[in-house]
């Protein structure tokens, strides 16, 4: 009887309860397992990517602010569109940097299901806006990119709001109607509809989010 295998006390009392043979219940202990860590990792997939990083976001917002004002004082196109470059990989940084520190602070992966659906819809539309914003430099466009920048950016945003929490997609549709203003504002607005999405918009949907949904 149960030759090789130890003896559990909780076996045995499952094996009388249930009528069950003693020899089949390791079996039947690891198909629970097994179905217990499937419907966990459903769960997980099935769940939001709650990571936004709401007080880093304000943050952004901030320093999104502060290339408004340096950029509107540049002479040149392309001085004025390194200056956005510049604070966008700045607020990149930080925005990531967020993320991590709010997902160690609530207890869960940023590399969890959600998080990684929330990666994908969010980057693809901003690594077209990388190409699209190449090509148009490079003809001379840059008039166009403040309304191209908000529009993908609200793109990517809305993208991505749908594997999270309900204000990210909502905060994403501002976006997308600011930059379709945007692209046929006058060249004068540039830098000022460039402040009000990514720093206005930011650090209002930011506060939100910090204060709504854990930081």
């Amino acid at each position: 009887m149960l030759t090789g295998l130890p003896i559990r006390l909780d076996w045995v009392l499952v094996s009388h309860l249930t009528q069950t043979p003693l020899e089949e219940l390791p079996e039947i202990e690891s198909r629970a397992l097994d179905h217990l860590a499937y419907i966990r990792r459903t769960m997980e997939e099935a769940g939001s990517f709650t990571s936004i990083p709401g007080w880093a976001q304000v943050g952004v917002g901030a320093l999104a602010l502060g290339a408004a004002l340096v950029a509107s004082r540049q002479t040149s196109p392309q001085a004025w569109m390194g200056v956005w470059m510049g604070a966008a990989a700045l607020g990149l940084a930080l925005a990531v940097a967020g993320m991590f520190r709010k997902a160690r602070a609530l207890g869960i992966s940023p590399f969890a299901g959600p998080a990684r659906k929330f990666a994908f819809a969010f980057g693809l539309p901003l690594v077209s806006g990388g190409l699209v914003t190449v090509a148009l430099a490079r003809a001379g466009l840059h008039g166009l990119l403040p309304g191209l920048w908000l529009l993908l950016f609200g793109t990517a945003v809305t993208c991505g709001g749908a594997f999270s929490v309900r204000i990210v997609p909502i905060m994403g549709l501002c976006f997308v109607v600011l930059g379709a203003v945007a692209l046929f504002a006058p060249p004068g607005w540039a830098d000022v509809l460039m402040a009000l999405g990514f720093g206005g918009l930011l650090m209002g949907f930011g506060l939100v989010i910090a204060r709504r949904h854990g930081g």
